[in-house]
């Protein structure tokens, strides 16, 4: 049997060298505390609580007549985490609204889209280009003057322009309409918080309610939020503001689901800690029994995977993407051994690899897909550029996390150092210029989701791979999320797996 293979001349042998340290703090995920993990709210009574709502919910759809209306009520769904108890319903309406236009005089009841009703049109388009629909940027020129600049989107209208910002992120080139309207409208809206703050002295915290969302969608937009984790934030806050725009049937489910949904998350938590601590304990400090280890949990995912016959057809491509991982670290280890600094061009080759992206996304693509194993395998080799894209993402959003502190200590480049020794240019330069990197990353993920409307396989990949992202926005955004384990970050996490909403 194939096993991993480790080139011994790679490993140092003077016992007097001393391994760097990012003086990371211990692991908050210890044994104990996983198994002890308890969701009280997981019962026989909420189960059949959370169907009744679902019908409520259904109802609600049925009987929604104005487009806004529904589009409204399909956006909550989404955002409160609960679009796989709807899907049906969700396709069928999207059908229904892809095919209407602004001022379509033949739709009926009161579904016709205003020419100039900014909100409904940009959140029309975010949710068709959200579901893989092809509609046109097109539909916002009646906001633009003659040069291009968008005037009848007036200041007033936060809820529209903020809508304009969530949906500028479906963009798919550059120099297009979604360009100009993202400018326009993150430049609106942070005179608008700005202003607020100013009103407020200062205090961020009473600023209007609208300005909450504001902020929030500054932070970071919904197309790369991990909807799980926001999920959380959208139900507290139209909870605390008790927002005319929902139903209280469906702040219910939500809360009620996402409890479900946590508690399998917490079992899934408890499984994956399918380790023997007391043996481990007798294990001495060497590399092969890493690789023993590696090689054997390895071998137990593929099985898990393909069950008794389809283990083997598993294994090998597990086994490449380790390798892959291991050489791609390798590599940077290298550069600092030597103290080489490698162009951008060089870094990115090597760092989407080590970004574990692939790793990742092989694991979960071939669990996901573990009844058709073939499909799942032709479905990685024609869609590596997602899987790269979507790698890119996750390293990018770590250099930008993560570069000062691994500068102050000495590791390899980052894209940031690469980019400021290669173009001469300041750190702020090169922080746009990599942030740039990302979005555009991020439009050819978007590209793919236009292509991928027929096809429910490329679909769970993009997903996937979107989710992947979105995972590195969020650990990354306030700096290094991963390694250091203590602030929002770690709050937000620990909210979401721990915390299940109370039930009234």
């Amino acid at each position: 049997m194939e096993s991993f293979e480790m080139n011994n001349s790679a490993i140092d042998k003077d016992s007097s060298h001393l391994r760097r340290s990012a003086n990371y703090k211990p692991n908050i995920w210890k044994y104990d505390f996983l198994q002890s993990l308890h969701n009280k709210h997981e019962s026989e009574g909420n189960a059949t609580r959370a169907m009744m709502l679902v019908e409520d919910v259904k109802q609600m759809l049925i009987e929604a007549v104005s487009l806004k209306a529904n589009l409204e009520l399909m956006d909550n769904i989404m955002k409160f985490g609960l679009a796989t108890l709807f899907e049906k319903e969700i396709k069928e309406t999207l059908e229904i609204v892809a095919m209407m236009e602004p001022n379509d005089e033949k739709s009926h009841g009161d579904s016709t889209i205003e020419e100039h009703d900014l909100y409904t049109i940009a959140l029309r388009f975010r949710l068709l280009r959200q579901h893989g629909y092809e509609v046109s940027e097109d539909v916002f020129r009646s906001f633009k003057d003659k040069n291009g600049g968008f005037v009848r989107a007036k200041f007033g209208d936060t809820k529209g322009v903020r809508e304009l910002l969530e949906a500028a992120h479906f963009g798919l080139g550059d120099g297009t309409i979604m360009e100009k309207a993202k400018i326009f409208s993150m430049e609106s809206l942070k005179k608008i918080c700005n202003n607020s703050v100013n009103n407020c002295g200062g205090i961020i915290e009473e600023v209007p309610n609208d300005n909450q969302v504001v902020h929030h969608a500054l932070e970071l937009p919904l197309h790369w939020r991990v909807e799980w984790f926001d999920a959380r934030w959208q139900i507290r806050f139209h909870e605390k503001e008790k927002s005319g725009d929902v139903n209280c049937s469906m702040v219910k489910l939500a809360k009620i689901h996402f409890n479900a949904v946590q508690a399998t998350h917490q079992k899934d938590l408890k499984e994956l800690s399918r380790w023997n601590l007391g043996e481990m304990q007798h294990l001495p400090e060497c590399m092969k029994l890493c690789f023993q280890a590696l090689d054997d949990v390895t071998n137990e995912i593929a099985y898990e995977i393909g069950a008794e016959k389809g283990w083997m057809q598993v294994l090998p491509h597990l086994r490449k993407v380790w390798g892959d991982f291991c050489k791609s670290l390798l590599v940077e280890a290298k550069w600092f051994s030597l103290g080489y600094t490698p162009s951008l061009e060089e870094y990115l080759e090597n760092a989407w690899v080590s970004s574990s992206g692939p790793l990742i996304l092989t694991h979960s693509i071939f669990f996901h897909a573990h009844e058709d194993l073939d499909g799942a395998k032709d479905l990685l080799e024609m869609n590596k550029d997602l899987v790269y894209n979507s790698s890119l993402i996750i390293r990018l959003c770590n250099d930008l996390g993560t570069s000062e502190a691994e500068s102050n200590r000495g590791d390899a480049p980052s894209s940031i150092l690469c980019y400021m020794q290669e173009e001469n240019v300041s750190e702020e330069e090169a922080l746009m210029h990599v942030r740039g990197l990302i979005v555009e990353a991020w439009k050819n993920i978007n590209g793919r989701s236009i292509l991928a409307q027929h096809s429910p396989s490329l679909q769970s990949l993009i997903r996937l791979c979107s989710n992947a992202a979105r995972v590195a926005h969020m650990l990354y955004q306030s700096g290094d999320g991963f390694g250091v384990q203590d602030g929002d970050i770690r709050q937000q996490i620990l909210s979401s797996l721990i915390e299940p909403f109370a039930m009234g």
